[in-house]
């Protein structure tokens, strides 16, 4: 592999694997208030938020880190009191009770609004604060921490909106393509110290899963795994011990724990399911340093790849992405080969395409657990060379297309359902 190649991949890993504090979703529309009260100058005295369908949806039933709180207004409001736009996904780090109540005023006072915007990209917010006379504008679009246009007092500060523009305003060729064997390759022939790094992925991940044992977050999946009755009918082995470490970090997240972890590809749940099944078998296999770094190399870059033709949003749940990721890693700690690797990601796909996503919420928990479990059944069946072939639904002999017949069906074929969904989420009464 070139030396160029190679700085592109790894300067694509680090913009895509990420610190992030709660749901991106909402996290992204907090960063967006934070910053249009940062070009206002002051507090807004009215704030109207315009969405696209996509971040409704996975805003709308999600926990909103320390407060105790569910759903975007809370969000907003502290936003624009106390998120600083330069902690990017940690925009409310500083939250306090002080802000906290602070923002349930601005709620009781009906200063903020949300509406729907349609005919706009899958990733869509927009922020409008006034205050007085003056008025600030932003937008966030693409990407979850991509502030694409600024305008204060109806001028335009910047606009990288631009028709043929990556979210970061350059021509959008320029970003590395990945395959599945570029992926493969570079996990396996890196020098392990120059990909080290993906190990922080592990630690704050894992530590977000045992932070989270400690307290009674969400529908407590984790627990319910790993707890009496579960140890009695499931028993207590990797497979278990994966289901639990990775379904306690997603059971403090979509509660809205204070809790940071790493996320891929603008999903915190995606980088938890990426990471934590991996390093959970890992260790019940007392696999090496150097096997657990190429392990989550590869399960992480297979997300990401999978994610660049599939859309930051879309509906498709991303544990299908990421447990397929957890699942070549899986199969690689096995000692599983290329070929092998590659069973897995047609067994993943031939089992669980077509789960949809509705939106970010506690029972998320769930999903990430029949990823996780689809995941370790993929590479059991791959460790035998069994594989669903390519005459069998929407496989194919080459797992490239594959997966791009995956990605078609989740980021054009589901357009209807995505609409039917956030219909039926926004018409309830409760």
């Amino acid at each position: 592999m070139d030396v160029t190649t190679k700085t592109e991949i790894l300067q694509l890993i680090h913009k895509e694997i990420v610190p992030a504090i709660g749901c991106t979703e909402p996290m992204a529309v907090a960063l967006a208030a934070a910053k249009s009260a940062e070009v206002l100058g002051k507090r807004p005295e009215k704030i109207e938020v315009s969405l696209s369908a996509n971040v409704l949806k996975n805003a709308m039933g999600v926990g909103i880190p320390g407060t105790g709180m569910v759903g975007l207004p809370i969000a907003i409001a502290l936003g624009v009191l106390i998120g600083k736009s330069a902690y990017g996904l940690e925009v409310l780090r500083d939250l306090t009770p002080e802000a906290l109540s602070e923002g349930k005023k601005m709620i009781d006072l009906k200063m903020i609004s949300i509406t729907l915007k349609e005919n706009v990209d899958k990733l869509y917010v927009e922020v409008y604060s006034t205050a007085g006379e003056e008025s600030a504008r932003v937008i966030i679009a693409c990407c979850h921490t991509d502030i694409s246009y600024i305008e204060k007092n109806g001028v335009v500060v910047e606009d990288r909106l631009s028709i043929g523009k990556n979210c970061k305003g350059e021509e959008s060729e320029t970003e590395c393509c990945l395959s599945f064997s570029l992926v493969h390759d570079f996990a396996m022939q890196m020098e392990a110290d120059e990909i080290r790094f993906i190990l922080e992925t592990a630690e704050t991940n894992v530590k977000a899963a045992e932070e989270s044992l400690c307290g009674h977050y969400g529908h407590t999946v984790a627990k319910t795994v790993a707890g009496p009755i579960g140890k009695k009918y499931m028993g207590e082995s990797p497979y278990t011990h994966m289901l639990a470490m990775t379904a306690a970090a997603c059971d403090a997240r979509m509660d809205g724990a204070m809790i940071p972890v790493f996320s891929n590809s603008g999903s915190g749940n995606q980088g938890i399911a990426a990471t934590l099944p991996v390093v959970s078998f890992a260790r019940d296999q007392q696999s090496s340093e150097e096997e657990l770094i190429r392990a989550l190399m590869l399960s992480h870059l297979m997300v990401i790849y999978i994610k660049q033709s599939l859309g930051r949003l879309s509906a498709l749940c991303g544990c299908v992405v990421a447990a397929t990721g957890a699942s070549c890693g899986i199969t690689y700690l096995m000692g599983g080969d290329k070929k092998q690797v590659s069973y897995a990601v047609k067994n993943m796909i031939g089992n669980l395409t077509g789960m949809i996503c509705d939106g970010a919420k506690p029972s998320c928990a769930m999903k990430v657990s029949s990823g996780v479990s689809t995941a370790m059944l993929s590479a059991l069946m791959a460790m035998e060379d069994k594989v669903v072939t390519g005459v069998e639904g929407i496989i194919d002999e080459d797992v490239d297309k594959t997966i791009t017949n995956l990605t078609t069906i989740g980021s054009k074929g589901m357009e209807a359902t995505d609409r039917l969904v956030l219909d039926i989420m926004t018409g309830k009464t409760c």
